[in-house]
């Protein structure tokens, strides 16, 4: 994971083949959202005497990361580059807003693919919770289902003990659909642009913006509860 880990000189990828490897994954990734992870200080490619950009294979699975992290936790880059310093000393940091550490090889690895069945066992979650899940909007209704949807089930598992039930959070999938043309609006000037990298930038401060306005709800429902 370290930037600083000795690089052998085999193997390097360009950006058009790290583009081919990561492309289906992170659609939204661009030469110009690569140049701007450097900029940022995220990832440190090789150069060749030319100046051409070159990426190992431990670039690749830091890049995968940044990205996961990016789509799956909405994290601000500030913050994804502190958890990754922590990430190459040694240490092993919580993501802000988890209850559970997460180790890096973890996130790297491709997504799994569940079935209903597989889903409800690994969530330890009933029939009827997922069925009442899937009516709230909470979940996917379509196999397979991914990370997102087995994380959202345990947490709804856990819920469940203490008798809050989907219907109760209907209400979350509208909240999060305004939040999200909250933010689309905010970025139209973005989107509208013709320059190269506007896209990118665009989806970039998307995730920003996502990321603060969870801070902001967490900080509400703390404040709410006297915590």
């Amino acid at each position: 994971m370290s930037a600083q880990t000795a690089r052998k000189p085999a193997g390097l990828l360009s950006i058009g083949q790290v583009l081919a490897k990561l492309g289906p994954e992170f659609p939204d990734l661009s030469p110009s959202k690569l140049r701007f992870l450097e900029d940022q200080g995220l990832i440190t490619p090789q150069r060749t005497p030319s100046g051409y950009r070159k990426f190992d294979q431990a670039d690749l699975e830091r890049l995968r990361f940044i990205l996961t992290l990016q789509r799956d936790h909405y994290l601000p880059l500030k913050v994804i580059l502190g958890h990754l310093d922590d990430i190459d000393a040694g240490r092993t940091p919580q993501l802000p807003g988890a209850n559970v550490r997460v180790e890096a090889p973890s996130i790297l690895t491709a997504e799994r693919r569940l079935s209903r069945a597989e889903l409800q066992s690994e969530a330890g979650a009933s029939k009827q919770l997922l069925a009442d899940a899937i009516s709230a909007q909470l979940i996917p209704g379509a196999e397979p289902f991914g990370e997102d949807a087995l994380q959202a089930l345990r947490a709804l598992a856990e819920l469940q003990r203490f008798g809050i039930e989907p219907r109760h959070l209907r209400g979350m999938r509208q909240a999060a659909q305004r939040e999200a043309a909250l933010i689309e609006s905010a970025l139209a000037p973005i989107r509208g642009r013709r320059e190269t990298g506007s896209q990118a930038r665009a989806a970039e401060a998307a995730r920003d913006l996502a990321g603060h306005i969870q801070a902001l709800r967490d900080i509400l429902t703390r404040d709410a509860l006297g915590a």
